[in-house]
């Protein structure tokens, strides 16, 4: 499939999944800036830019409004774990649904991050085939709905509960504000194989992704903003040059 080959945007330099997987990496190692602090920036600044979303769009108060985030089971659901907990310290109504683990469990940021949000009193709601009914109609009550399902890691068209939300947040019309990248668009081009949020908003972290800037991809997009989650000046910098060279 053809990569759009926009190089710039708003500034900042357009990658692949593969080149920000190799970014995080570079963070981590030669910058010593790690996974848990990039995630930790990434939930929180995506809370500021909901509660900015929310103040300007809805006509509603901060502690009257309820809000559902849908995580999936990798590190974009930690993304919205923790863009959970900050929201509820703004007082939002936050309800929290994570796809159930596998056989093998959460990943240690997932696991962390569900720690720290039962300390916060948020509700967890661990969803499954057998109650995905039930869930349908909390989320339906929902003024908001954060799509943290899928990030740049997954591959494929989505299946099992993660469609079913998917399918769910689509039906409800409500504003959907997603992380990173809507759930179900390849982030490399932009396309979708039938099953992907729509979103009003796409808050997409460190670097616009290559996706995004397709010209197919602008309606289930939504207003695009590049989230920035402490990236130091020089390897943004670096990355830059990669891409004017």
């Amino acid at each position: 499939m053809k990569i759009p080959q926009i190089k710039f945007y708003n500034g900042y330099p357009v990658v692949t999944s593969q080149k920000m997987k190799y970014i995080d990496k570079i963070a981590v190692l030669d910058y010593g800036i790690s996974d848990e602090t990039l995630m930790e920036n990434a939930g929180s600044e995506s809370a500021k830019e909901i509660i900015s979303y929310i103040e300007n769009n809805l006509n509603k108060k901060l502690n009257e409004t309820k809000i559902c985030v849908l995580c999936g089971r990798g590190n974009n659901g930690g993304d919205g774990l923790v863009c959970a907990r900050y929201l509820k310290n703004r007082d939002l109504l936050v309800d929290v649904f994570i796809v159930s683990p596998s056989d093998k469990g959460y990943g240690k940021l997932v696991v962390d991050n569900l720690e720290k949000l039962k300390k916060a009193s948020v509700s967890i709601n661990l969803v499954d085939s057998e109650n995905i009914k039930d869930v349908e109609k909390k989320i339906f009550n929902a003024d908001i709905i954060v799509d943290a399902l899928l990030g740049i890691g997954s591959v494929g068209k989505p299946s099992g509960v993660v469609k079913k939300l998917i399918q769910i947040a689509n039906k409800t019309k409500k504003d959907i504000i997603s992380l990173d990248i809507p759930s179900g668009l390849n982030p490399d081009t932009g396309h979708h194989t039938g099953v992907f949020i729509v979103a009003k908003m796409t808050l997409t972290f460190g670097f616009p992704k290559s996706g995004l800037m397709a010209p197919h991809a602008q309606k289930n997009i939504g207003v695009l903003k590049v989230i920035d989650i402490g990236y130091p000046k020089q390897l943004i910098e670096k990355v830059s040059k990669e891409n004017n060279s």
